[in-house]
């Protein structure tokens, strides 16, 4: 037999580690831009088009390469930052993994283009499916410049699982976020065709937030800041009531590496309970410094899980810091931090004359007298009790309740626990949860108004200004129809704001403004879209928002409108995210309980 074992093409290769290395656009900009920060640029430039479908371009003004650097870089297991194993457990630097350019250029089309400050001209290099297809002397500006075009074009099946633009930038501006807010000594630009989405000059740490979530997080920043053998924290932490539904500000960095880290996110948690309501994520921005040897980066290609070698002792240390920054800048009652613990305790001098304290008691005080007597008044403890046993005794198990149940039939409709409707079928009792059903009806509602160019909208007497960051910006312009279609009146208003003149009369007494904020947050962030376009998407989120309540009390009649409601929608088992509305217990299943 022959042998059957055999070594793969490099190509082959290169396209195995592209598997692991390269996802998406997003992965392709964190390696370039990464590989730029650690050649020491000062600026940095992104230019994106169709969301890096189409091209990502990395403009850096770093220390560039030589000719025979330019080439060697694109092959596999190349980095000047790792000459023996040793190297892996004290690495400071961000670009490392030395199969980052190789599987770039077994996936997409790359011309390189770079040049150092001592040398006259620079160097071209074209590569397309790892084959170089060319290498030339030009004259560029010092630093360097990557071109990657058509990113899977010789992989169909992965570029036809990318996702809508939308969703791409997403993820791109998640990964610019993340490598800008550990670097605020470099200037970052990112345009997505031709459309400038943001413009960090050099800054602070605060600073360089602000102008990346926009100027209302500002108010909500608490400083975090201990330094312990083990590790330092510094950072900021957001003010409980600042919290948000949906999971977007929460990040951890580790030695400027940006991590996920379930078990100190915990510790964060802990720190806000019962600061926020359940189910709401407060936002953070926790910096970790430790010893290069007390952490292993190396658990996931992605190297954004890592593991610590005392973990149990940084989460005490993390959640002790954060509960101590919530109580000194008041996010909570406590002591003041600043005042000396010592007791102050009143000196007693000797000429003071103590005297034993006095209690005056009127001895016709009666709490039953409205008017005040200087006398005793009679009661008449008779009428006090009157009808006390014929009316007060008699409790009913269940209220009355006006219903249009036909004649004979007793409460027709029964809310449990207020959660559940209650109501008999011809098959037995069906079970009803109150908030989805609410969400099926309203999302039907909405989707029917497909078409409708002028929905009804209730009108603010005075507008609310909402300031959006250049993301939500962006991501509101692109929406701005579906947000009309639904019954929202937004216009642009100056300085990075929006101006909301009305909204959707079924957002009730919610605020519209905060109702707004949260679907831009849940759109931005739910990965799993199911819907067929983001008008449904927008729909089934404004659903959710504008739903009842649980523990909301219903009438009878308030419970035979919504089940009448519900059983005409075109889809009444599910609610628009596919989850169980109601359950039928047959009337079978009941005799059977008796038996």
């Amino acid at each position: 037999m022959t042998d059957i074992i055999k070594l793969l093409p490099d190509s082959v290769a290169n396209q195995i580690a592209a598997g692991e290395v390269i996802q998406r656009p997003a992965s392709v900009l964190k390696e370039l831009v990464e590989n730029a920060i650690d050649a020491g640029a000062t600026q940095v430039k992104i230019i994106l088009k169709d969301a890096g479908r189409t091209q990502i371009q990395i403009i850096d003004n770093g220390c560039g390469m030589s000719e025979t650097d330019a080439r060697l870089s694109f092959e596999r297991h190349a980095t000047s930052k790792i000459r023996e194993a040793k190297d892996l457990f004290s690495l400071h630097t961000m670009g490392f993994r030395g199969e980052a350019l190789a599987s770039v250029a077994a996936i997409a089309e790359v011309q390189l283009r770079t040049k150092r400050s001592g040398d006259e001209l620079g160097t071209q290099v074209d590569i397309a499916a790892s084959q170089v297809t060319g290498q030339e002397p030009v004259q560029c500006d010092n630093g360097s410049i990557f071109t990657v075009k058509n990113l899977f074009f010789n992989i169909p099946a992965r570029r036809k699982f990318l996702k809508a633009d939308s969703t791409e930038l997403h993820h791109l501006l998640n990964e610019f976020k993340r490598i800008a807010l550990v670097n605020e000594n470099i200037a970052f630009t990112i345009k997505n065709n031709d459309t400038e989405i943001f413009s960090l000059p050099v800054s602070n740490l605060r600073q360089r937030i602000i102008h990346l979530f926009g100027k209302a997080i500002n108010q909500s920043l608490l400083p975090v800041e201990t330094d312990t053998v083990l590790v330092k924290i510094s950072g900021y932490v957001c003010l409980p009531e600042f919290a948000k539904k949906s999971m977007g500000e929460q990040y951890f960095f580790a030695n400027r590496r940006f991590i996920k880290h379930p078990y100190l996110h915990k510790a964060v948690m802990q720190a806000y309970e019962g600061l926020i309501p359940p189910g709401y994520v407060p936002g953070y921005f926790i910096y970790l410094e430790v010893p290069s040897e007390s952490i292993d980066i190396n658990i996931h290609p992605a190297k954004t899980e890592v593991k610590f070698e005392d973990e149990r002792a940084i989460f005490q240390f993390l959640n002790s810091a954060i509960k101590q920054s919530l109580g000194k800048y008041n996010a909570v009652p406590t002591i003041d931090f600043e005042v000396d613990p010592a007791l102050k305790i009143p000196v007693l001098r000797p000429d003071t004359q103590v005297r034993i304290p006095q209690v005056h008691v009127d001895p016709h005080y009666n709490p039953f007298n409205t008017e005040p007597h200087s006398q005793p008044v009679p009661q008449q403890w008779e009428k006090l009790y009157e009808d006390f046993e014929n009316e007060g005794r008699q409790e009913q198990l269940f209220a009355e309740e006006k219903t249009d149940a036909p004649q004979g039939t007793v409460n027709a409709f029964l809310q449990l626990k207020g959660r559940y409707i209650l109501t008999a079928v011809k098959s037995g009792l069906v079970i009803i949860d109150q908030k989805r059903a609410h969400e099926r009806i309203l999302f039907e509602q909405y989707r029917a108004q497909t078409g409708n160019n002028h929905p009804f909208s209730q009108q603010s007497l005075f507008p609310e200004q909402i300031e959006l960051s250049p993301d939500e910006m962006m991501l509101w312009t692109e929406l701005k129809d579906d947000f009309a279609r639904l019954g929202f009146d937004i216009r642009p208003a100056e300085d990075g704001k929006v101006s909301l003149h009305g909204h959707p009369p079924e957002t009730g007494n919610k605020n519209p403004g905060m109702t707004f904020r949260r679907l831009l947050d849940e759109f931005r962030h739910n990965e799993n879209n199911p819907f067929d376009n983001y008008y449904e998407h927008l729909s089934a989120l404004l659903a959710q928002e504008s739903a009842i309540a649980y523990n909301t009390l219903l009438t009878g009649e308030e419970m035979s409108h919504m089940v009448e409601k519900l059983f005409v929608c075109e889809t009444p088992n599910y609610s628009p995210t596919g989850k169980p509305v109601m359950h039928v217990v047959s009337t079978e299943e009941i005799l059977h309980f008796f038996e």
